[in-house]
């Protein structure tokens, strides 16, 4: 059996700590495969020091094991920290992470799932490597550490002896994987499918991120922009932004960078493929009426676009989301 190593502070969100505990803590010893039948994990509860660990909404466990314990699992996995080391400059425990650094040099692969990754990153295990997080907290993981390649349009990324997931059920995509990568397909679809998931999900965690909403000022560009958001079906440009501003290109670039964080053709796609997936989770419009009602002209450039920023298909991403506003059925998951 594979000595995993979970990693626990008073306080973690429940749902990382669950989706852990279900992949690697329930035997599935008697899952057949290529690889089936060699065991499966061995699960240890591990903490600052032995005894219960308090989570969200008052859930705990006990704890077995201190953090000395995490140097002898072949895999540590921590899981999202609590949000006081996230939000504000809270260090992450000294304990954890010179633990992290003990097992990592002891030869155990590390993985974080969802905002775990602060915890490797505060460690130095991220140093120079890509990482993953949840979408809402990559920026703040990328300035508080320059060092790190964080990736916020990816599910999980495996870097070998690290991994790291992006937020919430892609920390059971990583999971999967890493299944996958020690028992093979065979068994880690069978174990996604006692889960009633699937055991692999297409494209990034690009196509869950809310389209940003830009910030306006008193200095022209809120009308401005929500004249063309009105107008996305028509064939917009950048130089129609300007016209409708009434400033030069110069200045118009220049405020627009300042207050929307992006440029204007970036803008201008940004919207139109929020459109996109506003009619593609709302209705049954086929794509040439979507592409035309969204300014991106043709069937084929929507498809260009959408599949290149999000990360999955038209057809994929209407499959992941219709039944959000009662629009069909579930696809059954066999």
């Amino acid at each position: 059996m594979a000595t995993v190593a979970l990693a626990l502070l008073d306080g973690m969100p429940l749902y990382e700590v669950g989706i852990a505990c279900q992949v690697f803590g329930v035997d599935r010893s008697e899952l057949t495969g290529p690889k089936g039948g060699s065991g499966w994990y061995e699960l240890r509860l591990c903490a600052a020091e032995p005894g219960d660990v308090g989570f969200e909404f008052g859930f705990g466990v006990p704890a077995e094991h201190g953090f000395d314990a995490l140097a002898e699992a072949e895999m540590v996995v921590v899981p999202a920290l609590p949000m006081e080391y996230v939000e504000s400059e809270l260090v992450v425990p000294s304990g954890l992470t010179d633990a992290l650094v003990r097992a990592h040099r002891a030869g155990a692969r590390i993985v974080s799932l969802c905002t775990g990754a602060f915890a490797l990153a505060a460690a130095g295990l991220l140093d120079g490597r890509p990482a993953a997080t949840h979408w809402m907290w990559a920026e703040t993981l990328r300035r508080r550490h320059p060092e790190v390649r964080v990736d916020a349009s990816v599910l999980y990324i495996d870097d070998g002896d690290v991994l790291s997931s992006a937020g919430r059920t892609a920390g059971l995509d990583l999971c999967l994987h890493i299944v996958r990568r020690d028992f093979g397909a065979e068994v880690a679809n069978q174990v996604a499918r006692r889960m009633v998931v699937p055991a692999h999900r297409p494209g990034g965690q690009a196509q869950y991120v809310e389209a940003a909403v830009p910030r306006t000022d008193a200095e022209g560009l809120g009308p401005v922009l929500q004249w063309a958001a009105a107008r996305l079906d028509e064939p917009l440009t950048v130089t129609d932004l300007v016209r409708q501003a009434q400033m030069s290109s110069r200045t118009f670039a220049r405020r627009f960078a300042a207050h929307t964080g992006t440029s204007p053709s970036r803008w201008l796609l940004d919207q139109r493929l929020g459109r996109v997936r506003l009619l593609l989770e709302s209705t049954d419009l086929p794509i040439d009426q979507i592409s035309g009602q969204s300014g991106l002209g043709s069937a084929a450039n929507l498809r260009r676009h959408f599949t290149r920023h999000v990360g999955v298909t038209p057809t994929d991403y209407r499959r992941a989301f219709r039944t959000r506003n009662g629009q069909g059925p579930p696809d059954r998951v066999v």
